[in-house]
């Protein structure tokens, strides 16, 4: 009889194709050290070092002279560890789920190696579609601790299965625990839910789900979907595509310099050219605009901007003047609205709500959807957030505010 150490085997397997990966497979300390016959310890070393060489599948041949031999109960189980190492590098997952099983009834784990190869049992299964033991392995291993990730791994595995009714009735409950604790839903399970909703049809839930993402998990996709979606709804307003070309600068979607041009063309029209030149500004900043075969148009349209707002800076008073004696409230949020833009923030801001506080307004939802913008881009982000919660129509302004806040609270980088 011989004293048999044998080094660790590192092994990480990536058995679940989206999150985890199966334990690290190797001879605990304890085990290892007890005795083990000569005939069993030789061949053990000639599969570890096939093992190091990169050599799995000759590490299992190797492995396969031994069951012959009648090992004890501990070099039986030092024989596993290194046949589950092997055959889960060489892709013998009917091998290594073998493996594993024995090793986690050999009673020989500690409870977190328990865990982990059990976790490691379920990837193989996974990975080998043997779909059902994967859902017993799961509910077993929930049994003994509530993991989030093996409620994942529960919900991956009814996707794979096609039963998406029970992937998408787990998927609610885990996120409904989130909205209810507060706690913000990991970014995962929302993209399982949206793929769920997108292949069944709901449109409405998809969308629900779309801006839980980029509420708060910001991405330019998430965000592009969002936009493009509130364009095409039945019933939307097509004044408000400046609102949502908005947001599509602020979220650093526009990339063609007609998006640029038409955005700044759009508020030059609204009475804001102080805005219109810093859309322009900003596209020439990120090499978009002043470029290209169109350089000149640019150009012009830059000149134009400039012009514009030195008109309106030497023009307010006036035009302030002729608006209150026409008593024109829409005129003066406009007014007000191109003052915060052109710097002139504290006044503006005063101008615009004392006009939607006197009411007559012809769309109050749009002035206070205009007024949440105006303190957003003043910096003030609570009262921005206090003026778009009060934003009301069912034209596509409500969904605007509520984007609105949502970039306010969560920026893209």
């Amino acid at each position: 009889m011989i004293k048999f150490r044998l080094a660790h085997l590192g092994l990480a397997m990536a058995a679940l194709g989206f999150t985890a990966a199966t334990p690290v497979v190797g001879l605990s300390t304890a085990y290892a050290a007890e005795a083990v016959r000569a005939e069993i310890g030789g061949p053990l070393q000639a599969a570890q070092k096939m093992m190091q060489a990169g050599r799995a599948k000759d590490a299992l041949n190797e492995l396969r002279k031994l069951d012959s031999k009648n090992p004890t109960a501990n070099e039986q189980y030092l024989i596993e560890r290194v046949r589950a190492a092997a055959a889960s590098t060489a892709g013998d997952y009917d091998t290594a789920a073998r493996s594993f099983e024995k090793l986690i009834d050999s009673g020989k784990l500690s409870a977190s190696e328990r865990a982990n190869f059990s976790e490691g049992l379920i990837g193989i299964y996974m990975r080998a579609k043997e779909f059902g033991k994967a859902n017993a392995a799961i509910q077993k291993s929930l049994k003994d601790r509530d993991d989030p990730k093996l409620r994942a791994y529960l919900i991956q595995n009814y996707m794979s299965m096609g039963n998406t009714a029970e992937a998408t009735r787990l998927l609610k409950a885990d996120l409904a625990a989130y909205d209810k604790s507060g706690r913000t839903p990991p970014e995962e399970p929302l993209q399982m839910m949206a793929n769920l909703q997108n292949k069944s049809g709901d449109k409405a839930g998809y969308v629900e789900t779309i801006e839980k993402l980029a509420a708060h998990h910001p991405k330019s996709s998430y965000w592009a979907d969002l936009l493009n979606r509130i364009v095409s709804k039945p019933g939307f307003a097509d004044r408000l595509r400046v609102d949502v070309a908005r947001l599509q600068l602020a979220n650093n979607l526009l990339k063609k310099p007609s998006e640029y041009m038409e955005l700044a063309q759009l508020v030059l029209r609204d009475g804001a050219p102080a805005e219109a030149v810093k859309i322009v500004e900003k596209g020439y900043k990120a090499g978009i605009l002043g470029v290209g075969a169109d350089a000149p148009r640019h150009q012009r349209l830059k000149d134009l901007a400039d012009k514009s707002l030195a008109d309106f800076n030497k023009n307010i008073a006036t035009t302030e003047a002729a608006l209150q004696t026409a008593a024109d409230k829409d005129g003066l949020v406009s007014l007000g609205y191109g003052m915060v833009q052109a710097g002139q923030a504290e006044k503006g801001l005063a101008m615009m709500e004392k006009a939607i506080a006197a009411g007559g307004l012809k769309r109050p939802d749009d002035a206070k959807l205009r007024l949440g913008e105006a303190y957003a881009a003043a910096g003030q982000k609570a009262k921005a957030i206090t003026a778009l919660k009060s934003v009301g129509g069912k034209d596509g302004t409500a969904e605007l505010a509520r984007y609105w806040i949502m970039a306010i609270n969560h920026p893209m980088a």
